[in-house]
C-alpha cells in the first residue's frame, strides 16, 4: 500500500516540509493513548528525528497535560500559527488556545466544527521541516475521526488498546476504518497489559491475557507491543514529563523506543520497497492465485485455505484446539468476496456462507500451489 496523496498538502503551506504524518489512534478512551503518542515522539526525538507532535482532540485535550512547554503563548507570523516548543519538538493542541474569559475551557460543539477546528490548527501551523508529525487522534470511529482521517494525508496508523476483550472488538474497527481510507496500520500497542511484582517478579495479567497474539494470528500484524502497568508512567505523566525523557534506561523506555524503530522500519518498507499487499483472486480452474510484489504467483486450492481459516469458529481462542471439522469444507468451495484488510492480510467470503475469514499473508505463503 503506497504512501496516500492528497491534495491538502498543496492547500497547506504549514505540512509542505512534513515528510511523515503518523496516526496514534485508539478506538475508545482511557486507553492510554496519549501517553503512548507523546513517550513515541520523545523516542523518535531522541533518536535524532525531527519530530512535530499534535493533539487532535478537541474534547478533551491531553498535552497540556502530558508535558509542559515552558512558553504557552501563541503567535502568528505570515498568517501562521507558530508551534510551541517542547524538548526539541514542535507541539500543538486546542488546549493552548485562548479561551473566552470566564469560560471553563470546554469544547462543546458539533462534529463538523471540530473537524474545522483541527483541520485549521493542523494545516495552519507552521511546522517547519520535520521528519515525522505524530498525530494524536480523538478516540473512536465516529464521523470526526472518519472525516479526520479523510482530510489528513497520513502516512500510517499505531492503534493503541488494552487486553480486554471488548478491546479487540475495537481494535478490527479502527484497522478497518484506516483500511477503508488506505491508510496502513503499522503496529498495535496493548497498554497495561500487565503487573510486574517488585518481589517476585512475575508477571500478573490483570485485565486478562490481552488479545496481541489473536491479532499477529488473524490478522497477521506484525508489529505488537506490550506495555506493563508502572506507577512512573503514569506519575511522570501527571507531572508533564515523558518517561523515555526523565528515564531513557528504564524498561518501559525501551519498549518506546521499539515501537519508534518498528514504525520508522515499516514505513521505509512502504516507501521503498512499494509496501504493497499481494494481490488475491479467484480463478475458475486456478483456484485462489496470489500474485506476490515479486511477480511471482501462487496457486491455492480454495478448500485447503477455507481449512486454514483460524477465526473464532474454526478455532477455540484459548487452547488453539481447532473447531472446524475438514470433512466438512466442500471440495468445491469457493470464494465469493476477496478483500485486502490492512498490508498484511486478506479477508474472504465463502461460497459456503462463512464470512469471518482473515488470513494473513504469512500463512498463505506458507500454503503449498494447489
Amino acid at each position: 500500500m503506497p504512501p496516500r496523496q492528497n491534495p491538502l498538502l498543496n492547500q497547506s503551506p504549514g505540512l509542505e516540509k512534513v515528510a511523515t504524518l503518523l496516526a496514534v489512534s485508539s478506538c475508545k478512551g482511557g486507553v492510554g493513548k496519549s501517553t503512548v503518542a507523546v513517550n513515541l515522539a520523545s523516542a523518535l526525538k531522541r533518536s535524532g528525528a525531527r519530530v512535530g507532535l499534535f493533539d487532535a482532540d478537541v474534547y478533551g485535550p491531553s498535552l497540556p497535560t502530558v508535558i509542559r512547554p515552558a512558553h504557552t503563548d501563541l503567535f502568528s507570523r505570515d498568517e501562521l500559527i507558530l508551534p510551541l516548543e517542547y524538548e526539541g519538538m514542535k507541539v500543538m493542541s486546542f488546549g493552548y488556545v485562548p479561551h473566552a474569559p470566564g469560560g471553563s475551557g470546554a469544547a462543546i460543539m458539533r462534529g463538523p466544527m471540530v473537524t474545522q477546528i483541527i483541520n485549521q490548527l493542523l494545516t495552519g501551523t507552521e511546522w517547519g521541516e520535520l521528519d515525522y508529525l505524530i498525530i494524536d487522534m480523538p478516540p473512536g470511529t465516529g464521523d470526526v475521526q472518519l472525516t479526520l482521517t479523510q482530510l489528513i494525508p497520513l502516512t500510517a496508523a499505531i492503534i493503541v488498546t488494552t487486553p480486554q476483550e471488548l478491546s479487540f472488538v475495537d481494535v478490527v474497527k479502527g484497522i478497518q476504518m484506516f483500511d477503508k481510507l488506505k491508510v496502513p496500520t503499522v503496529a498495535v500497542v496493548e497498554n497495561m497489559a500487565y503487573f510486574a511484582c517488585d518481589d517476585c517478579g512475575k508477571k500478573h495479567y490483570l485485565f486478562g491475557t490481552g488479545v496481541r497474539q489473536r491479532l499477529v494470528d488473524q490478522f497477521g500484524i506484525k508489529n505488537s507491543f506490550e506495555i506493563p502497568l508502572v506507577p512512573d508512567v503514569s506519575r511522570l505523566s501527571d507531572a508533564g514529563t515523558p518517561i523515555v525523557l526523565e528515564k531513557p534506561d528504564h524498561p518501559v523506555s525501551d519498549v518506546f523506543r521499539r515501537i519508534a524503530e518498528s514504525a520508522i522500519a515499516e514505513i521505509r518498507h512502504l516507501r521503498e520497497d512499494g509496501g504493497g499487499p499481494p494481490g488475491v483472486r479467484f480463478v475458475i480452474g486456478r483456484g485462489v492465485v496470489v500474485t506476490w510484489p515479486d511477480g511471482r504467483e501462487q496457486d491455492i486450492d480454495p478448500a485447503e485455505l477455507r481449512r486454514s481459516c483460524r477465526c473464532a469458529h474454526c478455532v477455540e481462542e484459548m487452547t488453539g484446539k481447532r473447531l472446524l471439522d475438514p470433512a466438512s469444507v466442500p471440495a468445491d468451495i469457493y470464494p465469493t468476496e476477496i478483500h485486502p484488510m490492512g498490508n498484511y492480510a486478506v479477508a474472504i467470503h465463502w461460497s459456503d456462507g462463512h464470512t469471518s475469514s482473515i488470513y494473513p499473508f504469512d500463512l498463505i505463503a506458507g500454503l503449498e500451489n494447489s
